[in-house]
């Protein structure tokens, strides 16, 4: 296989500004099974992430639009029902969003699209907060109201309410208004059903009664540092569960203060900035803190008389400001997720801090925004309202054979075009046939095809760019995933986030080639699933029915979906069912009505015609995978007369890393997939906890990639079998792989070397002066009769600066000397998406690209003289 490995690709992550958890603190094993985190870009994106059990899949993203951005994010739960049977009804979970204007939305996660807006006379708003639920208050005599709101403060002084009872958002009235304009409302947190903390620009915390609408009690921070502003900003606020306020300003200094009688019960300066950020753990034994010295800070309360905090715990987790944090408990998950401008997720260690290391998700998309057009050599990736496409012209071989030594390879890639798609919503998908000729790009509200005229291209203007007319039903109402059929001939778009239509694109050949789609859409129906209404109306609804992947066989004459809940839906081609196995007969048309779906008669019918998608007549034999898929993809290989087994394989990789292969005409897994469950996976896979972004087939090989890994694994040959002793510690260190971790984590990174608890503040004397030593920098002591130390320091990181030896270190088990069954290798990363360039003809060649966060241009940070400059 020929590698481009290229980094022209310049895909800019968006700045994290928001982070939060649908359940905080999970009281059952129903509610951490839908218990999800939001995470907020700075272009408007909103990220939904699944933590189940440490996996953290980026299930979906709800694209922004023009001059947009997510600042905060509340989740609402409604009250759980009992509805007898022993059938619990999970309240549902409604997610808000603000951004700096006076609008307040509602997102509607089932089909990934806002779902109502409200607006009142108030000024942009800075800050929100949900109402505690009547089961949540702290026992102050309350009586239960049964009506929700959202509390939201605002840049002129004032505190609004908005009402979401009856399923509905509308701005209910102001609760305060400031006599000036002086101060703005920065962050807000409740410290009861009817009692509103909410920090402030002008150096105070203000209590408010929201029921009456009165201020009770007004705390005051005093005047800034000298040398600093006049006032002091309180960045953020929260409430432990006894009451106490804690609060983080912009003098870098976090307070305590008494729940009862608001006065301040302690001060701790432990950053060298702004607190722009806190967290706090369910039982309020810990307390977190994050600034834009990047510093993240862990602080316990002692156990002596005094009930004194302080600091036990700090790292530099970020490259910027720590601007959102939010904190996580589960069953055996206890972490806290902190982001900023770095645009990485950080998963801190909460219960486990100091005895487990953290762990650092790719801010690339789990979905790659990348495509190729292998015949024509181009390689297309978008991002926001733009698509990019580039041409590689040559070969890696034809490159350096025809090449003298000083080759520059930049000149063998060459950007054609970049279009911007007109309106403002952001793109959601795209999608562009193997001969380069057509570009479909979908949005939130639209679907817009292009036509590109090209032959060899060298320049920009070599290519023709045209618009071509897309069906109404299409062009109008907007998609969450489109993908063409490698001839090219037909279009599947999903709508809705879970319906799915098919049209069917008519093309010319020669120089005046046209191309132009059928007027009638069909909607292929996905087969019912025994879902019981009352999990429908509760919890999420129906948000796991959303579509996450669509692909096309080889041929082009078979479809499969796959969703979030785990089921996978399969369509044929009527004119290829004379290759459908076991006797089946075809089950009628696609278009037959399903459960979730719903669409007027002549969207039921199809044309006349000799090629008509159907539905898989095995399709109900599928099995639910054990989790979402990650990836699902086709093999290259096509059935044929006189094959064995005269069927397609269907690649279903999971986020609890299930590789499972299917013959899908006959419903079953593939004898290679019964004989290897995941448990039979090589340990340096079984240890992986990046999840499988995509796949690159190379005959029965299939390459799968994630943000810092390459794997091969030979479908037609048996791996090696897991015994204790080739599963050892040892036996993995000299393969050069990752060591096996034991024992299970608090959902962050593995546990740490034993003796790693090293100081986290030291200082030296020098030249007449004290100075910081950063204990990150220094090396830490090793236990010279550690066997498990020796082989670490000679392991994973140590191969990734011998790239040299790279490949055949980390080479493994071979098959009778012949070819391997299995290879993995980390010294791509981090991997942006890798998309094939050859022809079906000509051996596998790839453009691996890589976007690291070095070239990822960042705003000015933070800098000190303790301080690189950045």
């Amino acid at each position: 296989m020929d590698i481009h490995r290229c980094r022209f690709v310049p895909y800019k992550p968006s700045a994290i500004n928001a982070i939060a958890f649908s359940h905080p603190k999970t009281r059952s094993a129903l509610h951490a099974s839908l218990s999800r985190l939001a995470i907020g870009r700075a272009n408007g994106d909103i990220e939904i992430w699944n933590p189940s059990n440490g996996t953290w899949n980026q299930e979906i993203v709800i694209p922004g639009g023009k001059d947009r951005s997510v600042d905060g994010l509340v989740w609402v739960n409604e009250p759980d029902q009992d509805i007898g049977d022993g059938r619990i009804a999970v309240g549902k979970s409604r997610l808000f969003s603000i951004g700096y204007t006076s609008t307040v939305t509602e997102w509607d996660l089932e089909k990934g699209v806002p779902k109502r807006h409200a607006s009142g006379q108030h000024g942009d708003i800075w800050c929100m907060a949900a109402q505690p639920s009547a089961s949540d208050k702290t026992g102050t005599g309350l009586e239960a109201q049964d009506s929700a709101k959202l509390i939201a403060g605002t840049i002129d002084g004032e505190l609004v309410m908005y009402s979401i009872e009856d399923n509905d958002l509308r701005f209910q009235r102001v609760l305060v208004r400031s006599p000036t304009k002086k101060a703005q409302m920065v962050s807000i947190t409740f410290q009861s059903r009817r009692i509103a903390i909410v920090g402030c620009s002008d150096s105070t915390i203000r209590v408010y009664d929201i029921t009456k609408g009165h201020m009770l009690r007004r705390m005051t921070l005093g005047s800034d540092l000298v040398g600093g502003s006049k006032d002091i900003i309180i960045w953020s606020v929260k409430c432990l569960p006894g009451g106490n306020i804690v609060s983080g300003d912009s003098t870098g200094q976090v307070c305590i203060w008494d729940g009862k009688t608001y006065t301040q019960m302690q001060r701790i300066h432990s950053h060298k900035s702004d607190v722009l950020s806190l967290a706090t753990s369910a039982d309020g034994s810990s307390i977190f803190s994050g600034g834009m010295d990047r510093r993240t800070i862990l602080y316990k309360q002692n156990t002596g008389s005094d009930n004194r905090w302080a600091k036990v715990w700090g790292r530099r987790y970020h490259e910027h400001d720590v601007k959102s944090m939010a904190s996580f408990e589960s069953g055996r998950l206890s972490v806290v997720v902190s982001g900023g401008p770095d645009a990485n997720p950080v998963v801190i260690p909460l219960r486990e801090m100091g005895r487990e290391n953290h762990r650092i998700m790719s801010s690339l998309p789990q979905q790659p925004p990348l495509l190729s057009a292998a015949d024509a050599r181009f390689v297309v990736s978008w991002w926001e309202r733009e698509v990019h496409l580039w041409v590689i012209r040559k070969s890696a071989a034809d490159v350096f054979e025809n090449g003298s030594e000083d080759v520059d390879i930049n000149q063998n890639r060459k950007l054609l075009k970049t279009i911007v798609v007109k309106g403002d919503s952001n793109i959601t998908s795209a999608t562009i046939s193997r001969d380069g000729s057509l570009l479909v790009v979908s949005t939130s509200t639209s679907v817009k095809a292009f036509k590109l005229q090209h032959q060899d291209p060298i320049k920009p203007v070599d290519v023709k760019l045209s618009t071509a007319q897309v069906p109404q039903k299409l062009a109008n109402a907007g998609a969450s995933k489109v993908q063409l059929s490698p001839d090219g001939r037909w279009l599947c778009v999903v709508q809705e986030a879970s319906r799915v239509l098919i049209a069917e694109v008519i093309s010319s050949e020669g120089p005046d080639a046209s191309i132009a789609f059928q007027v009638q859409v069909h909607r292929l129906s996905r087969l019912r699933r025994n879902i019981p209404r009352y999990i429908l109306n509760s919890g999420l609804g129906s948000y796991d029915r959303t579509i996450t992947h669509v692909t096309f066989s080889a041929d082009s004459k078979m479809i499969a979906t796959s969703d979030l809940a785990g089921y996978i839906d399969t369509w044929v081609l009527r004119g290829s069912t004379e290759i459908l196995q076991n006797g089946a007969k075809e089950e009628g048309d696609a278009s037959s009505p399903s459960e979730s779906d719903s669409s007027d008669e002549e969207d039921n019918r199809q044309a006349e015609s000799s090629d008509r998608w159907v539905r898989n007549p095995n399709a109900k034999l599928f099995p639910k995978l054990p989790s979402s898929a990650t990836v699902l993809s086709f093999s290259d290989d096509v059935p044929q007369a006189g094959d064995d087994v005269n069927d397609y394989t269907l690649l279903a990789i999971t986020s609890s890393w299930d590789l499972l292969a299917f013959h899908p005409l006959q419903g079953s897994l593939t004898p290679w997939s019964r004989r290897h469950p995941r448990k039979a996976l090589p340990a340096p896979v079984q240890d992986l906890l990046e999840l499988a972004k995509g796949v690159v087939w190379q005959g029965s090989r299939a390459w799968i990639y994630g943000a810092s890994f390459l794997l091969m694994i030979d479908l037609n040959q048996d791996l090696p079998k897991v015994t204790p002793e080739s599963d050892s510690s040892e036996t993995q260190m000299k393969q050069g792989t990752k060591r096996k971790r034991t024992g299970p984590n608090s959902g962050a990174g593995g546990r740490m070397e034993h003796g790693s608890l090293a100081p986290s503040h030291v200082q030296k004397h020098t030249a007449g002066e004290w100075e910081d030593v950063d204990m990150e920098e220094a090396p830490r002591p090793e236990d010279a009769n550690s066997d498990d130390e020796m082989a670490e320091n000679d392991g994973e990181l140590a191969q990734l600066r011998k790239t040299n030896e790279a490949s055949s270190n980390l080479e493994v088990t071979q098959t009778n000397g012949e070819h391997k069954s299995w290879w993995m290798t980390y010294k791509y990363r981090p991997i942006f998406g890798i998309v094939p360039l050859n022809k079906p003809d000509q051996p596998l060649e790839v453009a691996l690209v890589e976007r690291p966060t070095w070239d990822v241009e960042m705003p000015e940070s933070y800098f000190s003289l303790e301080q690189w400059e950045r």
